[in-house]
């Protein structure tokens, strides 16, 4: 979550008009994250978050995302609902930018999660993976291969203001992985984005999984190696066997890898951290001064991306093929 555009109380209050959501009371920007505006609401009758879609978001996915939160959340899936207009849809328009409100989600994000949180992540992807076969509506991974390519495209020639010699390898690592990528691989709907900030927990207890907007149909196995990279490194970047282990035990006592993932497992997760490495180098070279947005460092996924290129089996992370 972050905050781009600006909204006027004036404008906000004509916005709510739309809804049956109560009377304004206060409303604050949420810097945290890097796609969309977000921002908490109270009302008269609950707490609401709002997102203004930024332009990095196709109009056009969105029926995809509003859909499959509400496909989800009738599945049993705990994450947050898009509140209806009077007129029956989900979309509006505030401050130039398609908007919607959001059901607000109990709980908090853990700074510290420990291997307990670690298996309850993994269980909750699982059961998100098995409640997303039946969701009718695709959308294909913006950010895979082609779109890993079309990032560097755009930062390759200030790579190595970051670190020097980053230019030849990244472009080393972009032609392994387009030589290596698993095409044969369960497949279908993907969070794509699940790190610690997107998922809730009350106490212990996981209370739910938010920000879908990157969610897409793709390999199931590259989503489990998105939240190895995510959950089970120090901030030192050490590798946690104790995470990785509790998390791929909690995903696979409800969804079974089979061998093939977990052979695959290596590669998909040197895949994963390239992505984040690119969206972070890209937005590190042009955000512009002055948003509100937390900036997340580009190397961070780097050296997760030379951890994985030493792994040889699946049995490095934790589990054993």
């Amino acid at each position: 979550m972050a905050v781009y555009t600006d909204i006027s109380e004036d404008d906000l209050k004509w916005f709510l008009t739309e809804y049956d959501a109560g009377t304004l009371l206060s409303y604050k920007g949420i810097a945290e994250g890097v796609e969309n505006s977000n921002f908490l609401l109270h009302t008269t009758k609950k707490p609401l978050i709002l997102t203004l879609y930024e332009k990095r978001v196709e109009k056009s996915d969105l029926p995809f995302f509003l859909g499959l939160m509400q496909h989800l959340a009738a599945r049993g899936v705990s994450c947050p609902l898009p509140l209806p207009r009077r007129d029956g849809t989900l979309l509006g328009t505030l401050s130039d930018r398609p908007a919607a409100l959001i059901s607000f989600l109990e709980g908090m994000w853990l700074r510290k999660p420990e291997a307990k949180h670690c298996r309850e992540v993994g269980k909750a992807l699982a059961q998100m993976h098995l409640a997303g076969e039946s969701f009718e509506l695709k959308r294909p991974n913006a950010l895979s291969l082609e779109g890993w390519k079309l990032l560097w495209d755009k930062s390759e020639a200030r790579a190595d203001e970051v670190e020097k010699g980053l230019s030849a390898e990244i472009r080393g690592e972009i032609d392994f992985l387009s030589a290596r990528w698993p095409k044969d691989l369960p497949a279908g709907i993907i969070h794509a984005d699940l790190f610690p900030d997107n998922v809730f927990f009350l106490g212990d207890e996981l209370s739910g999984l938010i920000d879908f907007y990157f969610a897409c149909n793709d390999l199931l196995a590259y989503d489990v190696s998105i939240i190895v990279n995510a959950w089970c490194f120090e901030k030192d970047g050490a590798y946690n066997i104790s995470k990785g282990t509790a998390m791929l035990e909690g995903y696979q006592s409800i969804r079974p890898l089979s061998a093939a993932e977990l052979a695959a497992l290596p590669v998909l997760a040197r895949g994963s951290a390239l992505r984040f490495f690119l969206t972070r180098l890209y937005d590190w070279l042009t955000t512009p001064e002055g948003a509100m947005v937390t900036k997340k460092d580009p190397l961070e996924y780097l050296r997760k991306l030379r951890f994985h290129r030493q792994v040889a089996s699946a049995a490095e992370y934790g589990l054993s093929a």
